[in-house]
Parts: structure tokens; sequence; C-alpha cells
């Protein structure tokens, strides 16, 4: 095989991956689907397996197969987390973990995947819509402070009090005064978390997702009747302004990342590794017994990036394309 066509073989996997074994397995059906009017699911497999062509047949097992051993690379990081779990609720510490970033990311997939073995007693997912007209006129964290954890348990917040520092601006959802204030405070509230005699551990995770995947995302949501619902107002104008949130995306890292409140850049075009990624930032933010020794912790730096590093590569992209692209 020359080296141009296994680039393209290379690349073609790689967007079948993205894509997602089930997306596949879909596309392979539907190619065949129309040759097999039965009434019955069980005729209409059968149907299906006669006219398949020996490629099709091998995408599709390849697909199966793929979504299975993503599903069993994921379980003993999830077992590790039911440990560190048990290890919270002993030494009676608290965990907040906050994912952020561009619609359509993987975030709720993620939380869905981290919490799917825990023991639901002692976590939580908060995902809060827009506030009250009585919230309004509160302190704008006020309303994520009062969804925080109890000693022992763990919060997760779908799109946290950084909807200030994103969304809201971006999409004209606060005023300008609003967004200063926030921005040069809420380093001085997340201390205020954290000095806590080490009993509060603060997580923030950005997911950061590329144009072009997060437009292939869209449609599937557009297209799918069952994922229509996650299409909202603002993710129909996210590819106009996806620049006004890379912005935001550059002074958020600027002024929020420190060394007591890291943020962690999670690349999640691939969604199996970013699961997998975040897991083991989880896992290595609290030391827990029975860790397991055999398991690989080690984050993979291209998938999960320090904020301080992320902020140096949109520097370079500023020098060399007059802004930044992540």
């Amino acid at each position: 095989m020359k080296p141009t066509e296994q680039k393209k073989n290379k690349k073609k996997d790689s967007e079948k991956r993205v894509a997602g074994s089930t997306a596949q397995i879909r596309d392979v059906v539907q190619k065949v689907e129309s040759k097999t009017k039965s009434s019955t699911p069980d005729k209409r497999i059968r149907k299906i397996l006669k006219v398949l062509k020996k490629k099709d047949k091998e995408e599709i097992v390849q697909a199966v197969l793929e979504k299975y051993y993503d599903s069993e690379e994921l379980k003993p990081y999830q077992a590790e987390l039911i440990k560190m779990q048990r290890h919270l609720e002993k030494t009676k510490k608290k965990m907040v973990i906050l994912f952020d970033g561009r619609d359509a990311s993987g975030k709720g997939g993620t939380i869905r995947r981290i919490t799917r073995y825990m023991n639901e007693k002692r976590y939580r997912v908060v995902a809060l819509g827009k506030p009250s007209e009585h919230q309004k006129t509160e302190l704008h964290i006020k309303r994520y402070i009062e969804h925080f954890p109890h000693a022992g348990e763990i919060v997760l917040f779908d799109r946290s009090w950084y909807n200030r520092a994103m969304v809201e601006p971006v999409m004209g959802f606060c005023t300008s005064g609003q967004y200063r204030r926030f921005m040069k405070k809420v380093v001085v509230y997340e201390n205020n978390f954290i000095e806590d005699a080490g009993r509060t551990i603060l997580l923030k995770l950005y997911f950061s997702v590329t144009k072009e995947e997060q437009a292939r995302r869209f449609k599937r949501r557009k297209d799918d009747p069952l994922r229509q619902w996650k299409l909202s107002e603002v993710d129909l104008q996210a590819q106009e302004v996806w620049d006004d949130f890379t912005e935001k995306k550059y002074i958020l890292l600027k002024k929020t990342h420190t060394k007591k409140a890291h943020w962690y850049i999670i690349r999640s075009d691939d969604k199996h590794l970013a699961r997998r990624e975040t897991m083991k930032v989880i896992l290595n933010s609290v030391r827990y017994k029975g860790r397991s020794r055999k398991l690989n912790f080690t984050t993979d730096p291209g998938i999960v990036i320090p904020g301080d590093k992320e902020l140096k590569l949109m520097k370079k992209q500023q020098k060399k394309y007059g802004k930044s692209l992540a």
C-alpha cells in the first residue's frame, strides 16, 4: 500500500472512531435496509446478513468490537472511582467538579460514564437552568454554592458559575459590568472554598471540541429525533460566535487558572479518550487507599492540557494567525 493510501485510510479510520461505533453500524445497515422489508427484527436481521457485503460485515464487527473494548477499558477506572468515593466518605472530604466548555463538547456523556457505577447516595449532578427573577438580584455564584457537597459527597456541575465568563457575555445574557465584576472576584471566591482545612477539592475541567466536530454533532442533534431536545437557541448560534467564545476562553484561562485551582483542558473530539482521560484527572486529584498498581493513571498529553500550557498555545496561535483557533 502506498504512503498516500495509508494516510487516507488512517484518516478515514480516525473519522469513523470520532463519529462513534453506533453511527458506523447505522450507516452500513441503512445502505441495505431498503432491500430487506420485513415485519419482525429477527427476520430483518437475517435478510440484512444475506445482502451485506463482506466489507460491510467486517465494518460492523469492527464497530461492535470497538464499542465493547471502549466500555471495557473504562471499567477499571470506574472501579477506582468507587474506591475514591469510599475514601471521600470515610475521610469526610468534599469534591466539586466543574464541567465547562463549548456546546456539544461531550460534558454530559462524560458525566454519565463517571457516575455510572458510583453510589447514588454520595454524589449529585447539578445542571442549573436560567436563574429566576429573584436569583438575578443575588450574587451570581450564590445559587451554585447552595448545591455544594456535604462531607463525603461529590457534586458534578454540568456547566458552572463560569457561564458568566463564557456563555452569558457572548450571548448578551449579562452586562459588561456584571462580567467584569465576576472575573475580578471569582478567584477570591474559589480560594474561600478550598481554604477549608483541605476538606474541599475543586476540579475545573474545560471540554474543547473543534469547530468541525461541533458542527457535525449539531447536525446529528438536528437530524436525530432522540437528540433534538439537546439543540437550543444558544447551540444554533454557537458556530457564528465561535471566535467570540475563543476570546472569552483565553481571558478565562489568563484570569482564573491559579496554583490552587487549575484548569484542565480536555480535547474531546474523540469522546472515548476524553472520558477515559477525565477519569484519570479526577483520580489523580486525591490520594486514596487501595489504588491499583497495575492501572495506568498517567494522562495523555494530547488529550489533557493544563490551563497554563493551553494559554501558551493560544498565544502562539495569535502570533501566527492573528487569532486563537481552539
